[in-house]
């Protein structure tokens, strides 16, 4: 799924790939999907980007915004996949939408559970959209102490570690799937509530968003997840699906897999214990 690291980081690679690169033709979904959301009528992307060139695309928390000519973008939302293939390349039979290029190299775009395809010209009146474009990013300067202090101070204090990063769009981009590693990092149960947080916590809490977050994104995104050519990203996680099994990275101990606020979250009770 679509986080911070892998927005910001797959963003850098389309940009990579298809700076200067126009628009020659677009192919609508071939295995049409309920929770595909579009804007307005598929159909219409054809006339809405046919032409067009992609001059830049950038990561904002679970987007990426592709930017093309005449203020148009292409945003897609956390549940897209996106796959770029060169000139001369089977055509994948399922998609949701395809992208042509004038050089014949070809943008796929599928979704698995949900996600959204956007394409519009100026602005996307979409609460999501407009918080990640307009909160402080943890990759950015702007997110510092104070920053996250004031989040700290207008959540509640009965609030989990969970809940605070990764509900309610506090920190946009940030979910379940990076959470782990982050409170892996600064040896805090997943469970435990703000109210039980020392200041020595909070600040491991803060520091372990930034540099976990930094490292995930210069490092291609994390290895759970694949990139615009299927290549997983270069980030090792720590507590994930592909290591639960394994031994803690830390004691050596049996990790913890369970469900908790509609995701499963990893973690190791002896390196992050519960304090009630």
């Amino acid at each position: 799924m679509l986080e911070i690291p892998e927005s910001y980081s797959f963003a850098r690679q389309a940009a990579d790939m298809l700076s200067g690169r126009t628009v020659t033709d677009v192919f609508n979904a071939t295995h049409p999907h309920k929770f595909t959301w579009y804007l307005g009528d598929p159909a219409d992307y054809r006339a809405r980007l046919v032409g067009k060139t992609v001059r830049a695309a950038e990561g904002h928390g679970a987007f990426i915004d592709m930017l093309l000519d005449d203020e148009t973008h292409i945003a897609l939302s956390d549940g897209v996949n996106l796959r770029y293939h060169a000139p001369g390349a089977e055509v994948p039979p399922k998609y949701q939408l395809l992208i042509a290029f004038d050089d014949d190299s070809f943008l796929v775009f599928t979704v698995a559970m949900y996600g959204g395809i956007i394409a519009f010209r100026k602005n996307f009146d979409n609460p999501y959209y407009l918080g990640a474009l307009s909160k402080p990013s943890p990759l950015d300067d702007a997110f510092d102490e104070a920053c996250f202090g004031r989040l700290i101070s207008d959540a509640k204090s009965n609030l989990s570690a969970k809940a605070f990063l990764a509900t309610e769009q506090r920190i946009p981009g940030l979910g379940n799937g990076v959470l782990q590693d982050i409170l892996f990092k600064s040896h805090i149960h997943p469970k435990r509530k703000l109210a039980t947080l020392g200041d020595a916590e909070l600040g491991r809490m803060y520091s372990s968003v930034k540099s976990t977050l930094r490292d995930m994104a210069d490092r291609g995104g994390r290895d759970t997840e694949k990139d615009l050519l299927g290549k997983p990203g270069g980030y090792k996680t720590l507590l994930s699906k592909n290591t639960f099994a394994e031994p803690c990275p830390g004691c050596g101990g049996a990790i913890v897999k369970e469900a908790y606020l509609g995701g499963a979250v990893y973690y190791c009770p002896v390196c992050q214990p519960l304090i009630k």
